[in-house]
């Protein structure tokens, strides 16, 4: 755990040092104001990231709730198809991992799911990924963890707590550790890969321009677009199947 700390800190030295060498790219996460309106609030360059991409999608939901009524039975514009085959599309991959009856969890997480891509491709616009945070990351991942642990003992009961003693009894601390594994091994590998891209990409941006010609674009397609999809998609989908697995198979169909 001391390793993994230290770890920390040096990326994120790194990345300071980085970002002063890389002509203003921002990696770095910054204090942007200390007192925010007399309240002791500090506010960091990721807040201020994850405040502009919570505009947005608040901004999308309220489009798409005007737009709904002149949804018809039988779509005939664009925009309809367009957030119809969203929905389908979460519905059955909610669906297909978690069970048909709890399709209901598409909601939740076609959420997270944009809210950490527009995160992960923020930095094509130069701006710090708010999940090149660990205290981003973290909340996610405890999310998953609440959904976990709520699904499994409003649905599974005796079975959810029987589980920690299997196989044998004396078993009950690993499993515990298991469980509290969950959460950080989620938050972990979303932050590391995002701020480790953040970080590749400012340290090229040190180098001279005549290096540099045309690939810049090349990484902010693999780092952002790629890695940034990728990372999206693992989060989603293992926090379903950690959901699934505390839910009862008799119950998800």
């Amino acid at each position: 755990m001391n390793f993994s700390f230290g770890l920390i800190k040096e990326m994120a030295a790194a990345a300071e040092t980085t970002t002063e060498a890389s002509g203003g790219l921002d990696i770095y996460n910054k204090v942007l104001c200390d007192d925010f309106l007399g309240t002791g609030f500090r506010i960091t360059t990721s807040i201020r990231n994850t405040w502009i991409i919570m505009a947005a999608l608040i901004l999308f939901a309220i489009i798409v709730r005007i737009k709904m009524k002149k949804f018809k039975a039988v779509p005939e514009s664009g925009f309809q198809n367009f957030i119809e085959s969203i929905v389908e599309a979460m519905d059955n991959f909610v669906g297909s991992n978690m069970g048909e009856k709890y399709k209901y969890f598409g909601n939740w997480f076609f959420g997270v799911f944009a809210f950490i891509l527009l995160s992960n491709l923020m930095g094509l616009l130069g701006f710090r990924s708010p999940t090149a945070d660990l205290a981003t990351t973290a909340c996610l991942g405890f999310s998953t963890f609440f959904l976990i642990h709520f699904m499994g003992i409003i649905k599974g009961r005796k079975e959810y707590f029987k589980g920690y003693l299997d196989p044998f009894p004396f078993w009950l601390p690993m499993n515990i550790i298991s469980e509290v594994a969950t959460p950080v091994s989620l938050s972990f590998r979303l932050f590391g890969n995002i701020l480790g891209g953040s970080i590749i990409m400012g340290l090229f941006y040190t180098l001279p321009f005549y290096v540099k010609v045309g690939i810049p674009a090349a990484l902010h397609v693999y780092f952002d677009v790629f890695a940034g999809f990728l990372q999206t998609f693992i989060f989603v989908m293992l926090s379903m199947s950690f959901i699934a697995d505390k839910i009862p198979d008799e119950t998800k169909n």
